[in-house]
């Protein structure tokens, strides 16, 4: 898999990861929302770059000219809830692309340290021979996003497939990479060295679907 991590080079990019990781920024949930929507932007403008494109004839009042259009048919798909301002800020480029959804969360049994991950609600297009990307803001162990594809592949064979993430940990680019094929991409926006024993991201930024969104309850 193609590795991305946009924030090895300096941008705008930084100011928008140091605010969804500042306790005392991140609790405005209206601008934590944004900002993730904002780097969502970035990624997908950082995508482009890799996808396919044809020459358009475009009239303009004073005559034509040929343009560099995209071609490619997307389906964007975000594990919800958290994936849902990724979501949208991918859209606002790739905004002719079809949408799917899916609920992934961590079921913790006996032990508070160890999960597996439950697909319950999955809404889907046809996927063959179409670009698909997967959003999910925090790439921590992996398993979400793995799982997500499993539940996916009754729709069919992507073309092509690029994943979005705002930050992962080390653990879980690993874990995604020796998973998918070589010529799968991963744009993201961070990467974080380590995992704690819950399996949530260090430094990271805490829960980003409760930071979005209020905190839930557990059951």
């Amino acid at each position: 898999m193609q590795v991305h991590n946009i924030n090895q080079q300096n941008s705008i990019l930084n100011t928008f990861l140091s605010e969804i990781r500042n306790i005392h920024v991140q609790n405005d949930a209206m601008r934590f929302r944004r900002n993730i929507e904002r780097i969502g932007e970035i990624l997908g403008y950082e995508m482009s770059k890799s996808l396919d494109y044809k020459v358009t004839t475009v009239e303009t009042p004073l005559g034509k000219c040929n343009v560099n259009l995209l071609e490619n048919d997307i389906v964007l798909c975000s594990i919800l809830r958290a994936g849902v301002p990724l979501h949208n800020g991918l859209l606002n480029y790739f905004d002719k692309a079809e949408n799917a959804f899916i609920s992934a969360y961590r079921h913790h049994k006996d032990n508070p340290e160890s999960f597996e991950i439950i697909v319950e609600y999955l809404a889907c297009p046809d996927l063959e021979g179409k670009t698909l990307i997967l959003a999910d803001p925090m790439l921590a162990t992996g398993q979400s996003m793995v799982a997500t594809f499993e539940a996916l592949k009754p729709f069919g064979t992507p073309k092509e497939i690029h994943l979005a993430s705002v930050i992962g940990a080390q653990e879980g680019v690993d874990f995604v990479t020796n998973y998918f094929d070589d010529d799968t991409h991963l744009w993201i926006a961070a990467v974080d060295p380590a995992l704690n024993s819950k399996g949530y991201i260090i430094p990271g930024l805490g829960d980003a679907g409760d930071l979005a969104f209020g905190e839930k309850l557990q059951h």
